[in-house]
């Protein structure tokens, strides 16, 4: 007995043992990280879209409180400055009662009538520096109160807000805002 093999035998036995082709699809084993790539480009490229609007501006205030809450005690020599964003200009209150119209001293009425049909700031500032400088009791306080109609829009209250905080020279009038809800 012969332990040669045949022809057909040799021919099997070779083809079986050398690599196997790979389709054309398939590449060796690696893994196809490009889909990968994509997700997390797409997933970098929206977060860097949306961090802008994460970072905005904030205002630090204190919202309204109850009278029973006890939170802040008014002092008497205090000038308790309330400002109501209304239809036509500002109304002003202190703790001596309401600002008449133009500033003046107490009496009823629109504080800083509307300048056609805009707010006008300028003269909110200057009426509010003058009723701080009204006394030296009032050289320290840096709260004021703001009250808006419930149509008053955002960008009114924030300019309200700026022009309440400093004079136009830079000195510093009114920086803590406190909220009131009106009734």
């Amino acid at each position: 007995m012969s332990d040669s093999l045949t022809v057909a035998q040799r021919g099997k036995i070779r083809r079986l043992s050398q690599p196997k082709e790979l389709a054309p699809d398939e590449e060796g084993g690696e893994l196809n990280i490009v889909p990968f790539l994509d997700i997390i480009m797409n997933i970098l490229i929206f977060v860097l879209a949306t961090v802008a609007v994460t970072f905005t501006a904030t205002i630090d205030t204190q919202p309204p409180a109850s009278k029973s809450s006890g939170v802040r005690q008014v002092e008497t020599s205090a000038l308790n400055l309330t400002v109501f964003i209304v239809n036509d200009g500002f109304s002003i209150k202190a703790s001596g009662g309401n600002i008449a119209p133009g500033c003046e001293g107490p009496g009823a009425g629109i504080t800083v009538p509307k300048k056609g049909s805009a707010y006008n700031y300028e003269a909110l500032n200057v009426c509010a520096a003058r009723l701080k400088k009204a006394s030296p009791d009032f050289a320290e306080e840096n709260q004021v109160y703001i009250t808006a109609n419930p149509g008053t829009d955002y960008q009114t209250l924030i300019a309200t807000i700026d022009a309440l905080r400093s004079t136009a020279q830079g000195e510093a009038l009114f920086e803590d805002v406190n909220f009131k809800v009106p009734r």
